[in-house]
């Protein structure tokens, strides 16, 4: 069954309020809009539960109830332990923890792979770790194409890297990478595997126990939720790494890498992910149970509508003289984020767009490595126009009738 765009779209408040009516959002890769089931939580929580959560009384039972039901179906949709799901503030804030945590467990002379395709949030706290000791050993993409290859991965690992960290889908380049052999790889040499999912978990939220890696992030304000990020440490790995929370926060596994108090509100708000996963579900006749089985259901639809929208797009850009097209072009095995190389600043055609009623982006997006690999001056940044399965055709051909006009 096809992706039904307009019950989806009517899931999404924004796209009933008066001040963004005409207006087409290709701002997504920054943050998505959230969906109403997220926004029906959070309103609930703020006006019901507004308490210290899990005491007796009913709105702090509530309360922490509906923030474990948040970890519960969260994992089960993202096919992991209940207590291998955390909270955090955002992505960035919880790879620090996590470096944090894998500096005080490893030794001077051990080694993490990073690689130069990533978005800095997964790769200057690995990287600041060098000044401790730890080796870093960079896996570079190719400066052409963008294509981060396992081939060119081989020769980094050795029996002295204990961490391998990349995206599972670069926020310039737009390539997927193939998660599962490049964890593969990391196990056969002893390492772990850490994925930056945040330009990923956007298109459809993966079953990351059947990808294999060992730690998963990502940010719900990018899949339909609210501010928060939400990483995955997988249990073996969670027991050997040292606790960044409280003493007696120790035990717990989901506490075990949240040195603050967290945002109460916003986990509970986080159930309405899962609540739109199901009602897109049960709306084209997906599986009856199993959440990951119906997250993987409800994956595809999205990234089969992605890529019927995606491919015009790259078609009217990547033939053009006067830009440059990062990453693939064709619009199977990317994600709908697109990035290109104006050979000058952005900014005056994301300003043109917006007078036409397009939200577009201009800039590095934290991804300064990648696009000076890629040639890409510094402080000069890129275009980036970047949607969703919530995204209508009409969109999509109004933002190429304006690239015709403006690029």
């Amino acid at each position: 069954m096809a992706l039904d765009t307009e019950y989806v779209r009517a899931q999404f408040p924004a796209f009933r309020r008066p001040g963004l009516q005409g207006l087409a959002n290709f701002e997504n890769a920054g943050g998505s809009y959230a969906c109403g089931f997220v926004i029906d939580r959070l309103t609930r929580f703020y006006t019901e539960r507004k308490i210290q959560p899990y005491g007796p009384a009913t709105p702090s039972r509530l309360g922490g109830e509906e923030m474990d039901e948040a970890r519960r179906r969260m994992a089960a949709l993202l096919g992991v332990a209940t207590d291998e799901l955390s909270f955090g503030p955002s992505t960035t804030q919880n790879t620090y923890v996590l470096a944090q945590a894998f500096r005080q467990w490893l030794q001077p002379g051990e080694a993490i792979v990073v690689t130069n395709q990533d978005h800095e949030a997964n790769s200057g706290p690995w990287r600041r770790l060098q000044a401790e000791g730890i080796e870093i050993r960079e896996w570079k993409m190719d400066p052409d194409t963008g294509h981060l290859n396992p081939e060119t991965l081989e020769p980094l690992l050795d029996d002295s890297v204990r961490l391998v960290c990349f995206p599972h889908c670069s926020n310039v380049v737009g390539e997927i990478n193939p998660v599962t052999e490049i964890t593969a790889m990391a196990h056969a040499a002893g390492a772990f595997a850490c994925v930056d999912g945040v330009s990923y978990a956007p298109h459809g939220f993966p079953d990351v126990g059947n990808l294999g890696p060992d730690i998963y992030l990502f940010s719900a304000y990018k899949t339909y939720g609210p501010h928060q990020g939400l990483m995955v440490i997988r249990r073996e790995l969670g027991k050997l790494l040292p606790n960044q929370a409280h003493y007696f926060n120790a035990e717990p596994l989901y506490k075990r890498f949240t040195p603050a108090g967290p945002d109460h509100a916003q986990i509970a708000a986080c159930a309405g992910m899962a609540d739109y996963v199901d009602a897109l579900a049960d709306h084209h006749g997906g599986p009856k149970e199993g959440s990951a089985a119906r997250g993987a259901f409800v994956h595809d639809l999205m990234r089969t509508r992605e890529q019927e929208l995606l491919q015009p797009l790259l078609d009217a850009v990547k033939s053009r003289n006067t830009l440059r097209l990062l990453g693939p072009s064709v619009a199977e095995g990317r994600a709908p984020t697109v990035a290109l190389d104006l050979g000058r600043d952005p900014e005056p055609v994301v300003e043109a767009l917006a007078q036409r009623g397009i939200m577009a982006g201009g800039g590095d997006f934290y991804a300064c490595r990648a696009l000076e690999a890629m040639g890409v001056p510094a402080g000069q940044g890129v275009l980036r126009v970047s949607f969703t399965h919530y995204t209508s055709a009409e969109e999509v051909e109004k933002l190429i009738d304006a690239f015709d006009d403006l690029l």
